[in-house]
């Protein structure tokens, strides 16, 4: 997949263009449905398939108190979008310059840098624009003016619930990741660069991987077992999620720290993908570090035992 940072950059040879948006935190089965009949369009105008997507949740400009945590990090949303099939993404830095374009000027100066726009793929409730003044009946409106059509898709509905960003962020705060796991289409997983620790897992004798997950959602605190995917390779790991309340006190920062099995290397600065699975046990205070070290020791082997 080829991203770019501008529209301009696409150049599309004289072949028109057909173009999905969304900010797709998750790349959940509703964004893949977007994405995929952007793609089903592309192939049957002979068009190029471009996803537009943003580097930063909206609101980290616009209303920083109402951030959402984040269900994906950024190199794992791309992931997942080029797994889907796409030419191009065109990926926006959003700054308070852009977020005072009018629904109007975004897409006209869209339209104006790529080329022919073929059509255009959004979600049903998709706004845009200063304000979030946008929707899909301005797309519909200025598709007329400029000769695109314009998909305003419906939610997908799971077992009788509508997937969407949301939904998927309270059922892993619930700790429901089978369900969370549903709706994204793929196991559920945690992704972040390495970031050097204390080396305490190394002091225990199981080193582990420090994961930077500022600004994640993440799973109720606890262990897991789980698969580490770096670099088109995967282990079993035993994940930590929580405060190491028997070493570390008084922070209210969660750390979220891996051990993968089988695993010599350095891993720091490299982007690591945990695929969370199933709790093996809440996070607690041990009476002395011998007792932890034995505890951790019992949670390697039941990793170990599910390979």
């Amino acid at each position: 997949m080829n991203v770019i940072h501008a529209a301009n950059e696409l150049k599309p040879a004289g072949r028109k263009v057909c173009l999905a948006i969304g900010f797709f935190d998750g790349v959940h089965l509703g964004h893949q449905q977007i994405i995929r009949q952007t793609i089903a369009d592309a192939h049957g105008h002979d068009a190029l398939a471009l996803v537009l997507t943003f580097d930063r949740h909206p609101n980290a400009v616009v209303a920083p108190e109402q951030v959402p945590p984040l269900i994906y990090s950024l190199p794992q949303k791309l992931r997942a979008i080029e797994s889907l099939g796409v030419d191009t993404l065109l990926l926006i830095h959003f700054d308070e310059k852009f977020s005072r374009q009018t629904g109007e000027e975004f897409i006209g100066q869209l339209a104006q840098d790529i080329g022919q726009i073929q059509s255009l793929c959004v979600g049903a409730d998709f706004v845009f624009g200063r304000g979030r003044r946008g929707n899909v009946s301005l797309l519909k409106k200025l598709g007329g003016e400029m000769g695109f059509t314009v998909h305003g898709l419906a939610a997908v509905s799971l077992a009788g619930q509508v997937v969407s960003s949301t939904r998927i962020r309270e059922l892993i705060q619930g700790g429901d990741l089978d369900a969370a796991s549903q709706m994204l289409g793929r196991p559920y997983a945690i992704s972040g660069r390495v970031i050097k620790g204390n080396r305490l897992g190394q002091q225990l004798g199981f080193p582990t991987a420090n994961l930077d997950t500022t600004g994640r959602l993440l799973p109720p605190n606890g262990v897991y077992a789980g698969i580490a995917n770096i670099e088109g390779n995967t282990h079993r790991a035993g994940i930590n999620i929580g405060f190491r309340p028997t070493v570390v006190s008084g922070t209210q920062l969660a750390y979220t720290e891996a051990h993968l099995l089988n695993f010599k290397g350095d891993l720091y600065d490299e982007e690591l993908e945990l695929e969370i699975g199933e709790k093996l046990r809440e996070e607690k205070k041990f009476s002395s570090i011998k007792e932890l070290r034995e505890q951790i020791a019992r949670d390697i082997a039941a990793v170990a035992a599910k390979a």
